[in-house]
């Protein structure tokens, strides 16, 4: 339904532009989002600037960019390893990995046509607006900024903007658990020792890869919340959670939330100690945020950027090690690619008490300070604006 979607959407044109006709004083600049590409052109016939909003960190801009320019992907096998040249720090990839506008078959036809008009699009915006902030990826924030003449905003992290206990268990949906229920659950765990489990509110895992994930979390031995989403498949996971006795072996040391979960409100809890999630920037930041690791398991889109970013250069996660991107609607049809044992490891390396785990939930810890700073400075500066 993506592509019906975005036709409705295009229709707006129209009486979007009407409406800007009439309004006084008119618009000095249009905000848009990249996917709404159309504003491009009402910009252009109301002559002002064109600025669009990303909802992805500098670094995936950057791989981006550099991938557009080197087309180094296109030379190498599905098996190679590869580093995109240009980068401030040697990361490498597999052609599996990249997103659909460099891994044609992991997109539908119509929706890889779509990308390609996005993208044409959006190289004539006079700027960009990033859901970052520069201490998190100062030197891809930098290398960014050259390429694009100095026109890049960071103006993150937006999820520090909900303040109260409401707007944090509600941040894009209303919740599907008792919110105090899963508080006080939480309450009677020791500090740090919880995983919180999300693969986010569009993925779903095949059933055998769901069951995988659920007997890796138990076999942890740690106590975790995991919001289980199964999309068309959620009937049969729960039939087997029922079957396999799974819910009630892990009962007292493991809660399970189906839907929405209240996911900033979980991180920000003091017994929260990790944070197994799929990689989506806005998860990836709202983790980094709470000075939480986060165990990597990328799926699709630029996930697997993100993850590079966490585990290879902020050092604040550690993969499960997915290997390939799982297309929306196409899970089925995927291998099982993280094992049990592979979920039970990546946990073990983040909980641990030695080195390694110890200096990930130290970094973890600094950069969510750095953070709050960051938004507590945009909010001094705007003041001070205001003032003058």
């Amino acid at each position: 339904m993506s592509v019906n979607f975005f036709s409705a959407v295009r229709m707006l044109q129209d009486p979007v532009e009407k409406l800007l006709g009439e309004v006084s004083p008119s618009p000095s600049c249009i905000l848009s989002d990249k996917h709404v590409f159309w504003t491009a052109k009402t910009a252009e016939k109301l002559q002002v600037p064109w600025i669009i909003f990303d909802g992805m960190s500098c670094f995936t801009q950057l791989c981006t960019e550099l991938l557009h320019t080197s087309k180094v992907h296109e030379s190498v096998s599905d098996s190679e390893l590869f580093n995109i040249p240009g980068l401030p720090h040697p990361i490498e990839f597999t052609k599996p990995q990249l997103p659909g506008l460099f891994n044609p078959g992991s997109d539908p036809p119509s929706m890889t046509n779509l990308h390609k008009q996005i993208r044409e699009t959006e190289l004539g915006a006079y700027g960009v607006v990033i859901n970052s902030f520069e201490e998190l990826e100062k030197s891809y924030v930098s290398e960014y900024r050259r390429l694009k003449r100095d026109k890049v905003w960071c103006i993150g992290p937006l999820s520090l903007c909900n303040k109260d206990s409401l707007d944090k268990a509600q941040r894009g949906n209303n919740v599907t658990i008792d919110q105090s229920k899963c508080m006080k659950w939480l309450d009677t765990q020791k500090p740090g020792s919880v995983i919180y489990a999300c693969l986010g509110s569009l993925s779903s895992l095949a059933r055998e890869q769901l069951i995988e994930l659920s007997l890796g979390l138990e076999a942890s031995r740690h106590p975790f919340v995991w919001a289980v989403r199964a999309g068309s498949k959620q009937e049969e996971i729960e039939q087997w959670i029922v079957e396999d006795g799974f819910e009630e072996r892990i009962k007292g040391r493991g809660l399970l939330i189906r839907g929405w979960a209240p996911q900033i409100l979980i991180l920000s809890h003091f017994a929260i100690g990790g944070f197994l999630t799929h990689c989506g920037w806005n998860s990836t930041i709202e983790g980094i945020c709470a000075g939480v690791p986060l165990i990597t398991w990328p799926l699709f889109a630029e996930q697997f950027f993100n993850e590079k970013l966490v585990v290879q250069v902020v050092e604040t996660g550690v993969s499960v090690g997915s290997k390939t991107v799982v297309q929306l609607g196409e899970e089925e049809k995927a291998e099982v690619n993280v094992k049990r044992d592979d979920v039970k490891r990546a946990i073990k390396c983040i909980m641990s008490q030695e080195e390694e785990g110890a200096n990930r939930r130290r970094k973890a810890k600094e950069f969510a300070e750095r953070a709050t700073k960051a938004i507590e400075e945009e909010i001094v500066s705007t003041e001070s604006s205001d003032l003058h």
